[in-house]
């Protein structure tokens, strides 16, 4: 008898698990993912083509709210989870729901779930959505391409669309992003690794991914995590980014702390701007728990094309959908712009939002003055450009980390805002690298 599983995820983790432990695995079935976080994946299959010989007819994606019902129906024997950016709390929820239900409730480490890559491998981690990692990335990325090196990256997943035709996904210029037909969240990922002319993969099936990345012959791979989840990759170096504004959701995140833990180098970001309070919290936590690792004091100051014409507008700010939404946070780079730059007012856009991002606001209603830029996909982008052209802003300020002028017509001004990596003191992650590269 098959132990019969449910794999309870967002299309992600809990893809590469299966992929990597489930899959051909004699001694279980699955009979199901379930789906949250991410708009409009329920209802979907895990096809067959990906699934193996096991899943003929493929494995049914149902949304999380129908658990326990599946737990009885199917008399399941264990429940995974396998999402990510989840209050410690929340996921004991969750596995009082399944245990209630009868089944075993498991959360699977990197010893079943990490590949080992014949490259060497630096991996970049958050202990939450929103800390930094983008920017951490890309810096490591240039200290890497400065010495000459040749770099692949591999970014954690977003397959939102057909998953056969996205198990591997090679990103080099933009008309490969038109190709895969990516989404709002995917392209604020890999603009930025193509603006520097550099390569970097996705997709769903990361043994298949990186085998074509290796096939490259990069000197590094180059792990670029997402939310707060830990790597696919065995690491031969783990960067994990944390953030002062929110001290404490270092230890009472999942699976964040697990990167706290397993870091060798962590970054404290954004110190210019958070309290001595925050700072000093964070500092101890990773004193107490991980003493071992090396501490890079950083900041991520903004960078902002034609500030000027900021003084005196009433703007409308657009932030990165994923930091503001299961990342928590209220504002990001455009809201500081915002203020540094004297805008005469920061308008709500509560009133003009329309469709899925009237929903948005309802589910994440800690947000007031911030629109945050869903673009799941292709009707979620007219919703989100419907919005900022209906507004009654004299100019938008674009906080994300894609200029979402290349996927949308606006009716008004716009300026970017962006946030690069800046090193505070010694060690920085030159001095890091360097001695990465020594070892190796």
């Amino acid at each position: 008898m098959r132990k019969k599983v449910i794999i309870m995820g967002a299309a992600g983790r809990d893809f590469h698990n299966f992929n990597t432990y489930f899959r051909d695995n004699e001694e279980y079935e699955v009979v199901a993912f379930t789906a949250t976080q991410i708009p409009d994946i329920e209802g979907r299959v895990y096809p067959s083509e990906l699934a193996g010989k096991l899943y003929p007819n493929g494995i049914p994606i149902e949304p999380e709210s129908k658990l326990t019902e599946i737990i009885k129906s199917h008399d399941v024997d264990e429940v995974i989870l396998a999402y990510s950016d989840l209050p410690h709390q929340y996921v004991m929820e969750k596995a009082a729901i399944v245990t209630s239900a009868g089944a075993d409730f498991k959360l699977m480490g990197p010893k079943h779930t990490m590949i080992k890559s014949s490259k060497p491998v630096i991996a970049i981690c958050a202990i939450r959505t929103g800390c930094g990692k983008s920017q951490t990335t890309r810096r490591v990325l240039d200290i890497l391409r400065e010495k000459g090196l040749k770099v692949i990256s591999i970014r954690h997943p977003m397959p939102y669309g057909n998953l056969v035709e996205q198990k591997v996904q090679r990103f080099a210029t933009y008309e490969d992003l038109d190709k895969h037909k990516c989404t709002i969240e995917e392209r604020e990922e890999y603009e930025p690794h193509i603006d520097r002319n550099s390569v970097i993969y996705a997709g769903v099936d990361y043994e298949a991914i990186l085998k074509s990345a290796e096939a490259e012959n990069p000197d590094v791979i180059l792990w670029d995590g997402g939310n707060n989840d830990f790597p696919f990759y065995k690491p031969d170096l783990l960067i994990v980014v944390v953030d002062p504004h929110r001290p404490g959701h270092e230890t009472s995140y999942y699976p964040g702390m697990t990167n706290l833990l397993m870091a060798d180098v962590v970054v404290i970001n954004k110190e210019e701007t958070a309290s001595m309070e925050g700072i000093e919290i964070v500092r101890k936590n990773i004193e107490k728990w991980n003493p071992d690792a090396i501490v890079v004091d950083a900041s991520s100051p903004i960078f902002v094309e034609n500030y000027k014409v900021i003084k005196g507008k009433k703007v409308l700010v657009v932030e990165d959908g994923p930091t503001l939404t299961h990342g928590e946070m209220k504002y990001g780079a455009g809201f500081v712009a915002a203020k540094k730059f004297g805008a005469s007012e920061i308008i709500d856009p509560r009133p003009f939002a329309v469709g899925s991002i009237v929903e948005t606001y309802k589910k994440y209603n800690h947000l007031d003055l911030i629109l945050p830029a869903m673009g799941y996909g292709e009707k979620q982008i007219k919703e989100l450009e419907e919005t900022i052209n209906s507004s009654n802003a004299d100019l938008v300020i674009i906080g994300t980390p894609i200029d979402l002028r290349r996927v949308m017509k606006l009716n008004k001004p716009a300026v970017r805002v962006r946030y690069e990596l800046q090193e505070i003191g010694k060690p920085d992650l030159e001095d890091v690298i360097n001695n990465f590269l020594d070892q190796k």
